[in-house]
């Protein structure tokens, strides 16, 4: 059995080790809360995006543009979103992994991987795949001019013909205790994204200028922004929610030894207790 001073050694360190969990389970409840206000921010401005798109789809036939085209893939990127720092559980392995599967189902010399959070870019990097590019320092406090330079390049690279279709992998937030990781196709753009609003409302007569396809050039850029902002925000929520979780567990675990390390004390005192009282009985007796 451990000496008394080893187990009250032990207790403090636990203890300590139990406050930093606490306090970073406080700090994760605080970057969580703002994430959710940021996403509630961002959803109006994507709603209008999508809904213009879904009315150029579905009063105008026979529109014809480069980004809702189908054409044989033969390199193809994927956008994967995790996070700088570890301590959040099964966060960045799940969104990683889920990511992964998708990728073998390819050849893998015809993939690149545009990495978001440090732990992203190490997975990949570690299974021999090409990073297109990454960006460190974003995971948790995204900006939209972030999305932006993400979805100028990715547009840039999908018009010359260098890339046939753009994969978007991050994690959705449910609630605190609930994330999942999906994967989106961003390019070409799936016609399914948009619901016809002919079935919902009656079409509204709409003249587009200069045309259909002009007005397409300049929204769906916005729009995959958006998405990918979006992506964005809620992979920062699920991450600060999973650290949460997670730190709140550690405490809770925390607590649990120490409870036990101090029975242990406990016990350990009372058989040196024990111990001392016996050494002194024997040594009266010894004096008779």
């Amino acid at each position: 059995m451990a000496s008394m001073r080893d187990i009250k050694r032990r207790i403090k360190s636990v203890n300590s080790t139990s406050q930093i969990t606490k306090a970073m389970k406080l700090v994760s409840t605080v970057k969580m809360q703002k994430a959710r206000r940021d996403l509630e921010t961002t959803r109006p401005f994507f709603n209008i995006v999508q809904n213009t798109i879904s009315s150029i789809m579905s009063s105008t036939k026979g529109i014809s543009h480069p980004y809702l085209e189908q054409r044989e893939i033969k390199k193809t990127i994927y956008i994967v979103i995790a996070s700088d720092r570890g301590l959040a559980g099964g966060y960045n392995n799940n969104v990683c992994k889920l990511a992964l599967e998708h990728m073998e189902k390819g050849n893998k010399n015809d993939i690149e991987v545009l990495t978001i959070g440090r732990k992203a870019r190490d997975f990949f990097d570690r299974r021999g795949y090409k990073i297109y590019n990454s960006y460190l320092g974003l995971s948790e406090n995204p900006q939209y001019s972030n999305a932006r330079e993400i979805e100028e390049s990715i547009m840039q690279l999908y018009l010359e013909g260098k890339v046939d279709s753009v994969y978007l992998v991050y994690t959705t937030f449910k609630s605190t205790i609930e994330q999942k990781p999906v994967l989106k196709r961003l390019l070409p753009v799936d016609n399914s994204d948009f619901k016809d609003e002919s079935k919902e409302q009656k079409r509204t007569l709409m003249i587009y200028e200069p045309s259909p396809e002009g007005v397409l050039d300049y929204i769906i850029p916005r729009y995959i922004a958006s998405v990918i902002y979006g992506a964005m925000i809620e992979a920062a929520a699920s991450e600060q929610g999973a650290r949460m979780t997670a730190m709140d567990s550690a405490t809770e675990n925390a607590k649990e030894i120490i409870d036990d390390l101090t029975l242990h004390y406990n016990r350990a005192r009372q058989a040196a207790i024990t111990q001392e009282i016996t050494e002194i009985v024997g040594g009266a007796e010894a004096l008779k």
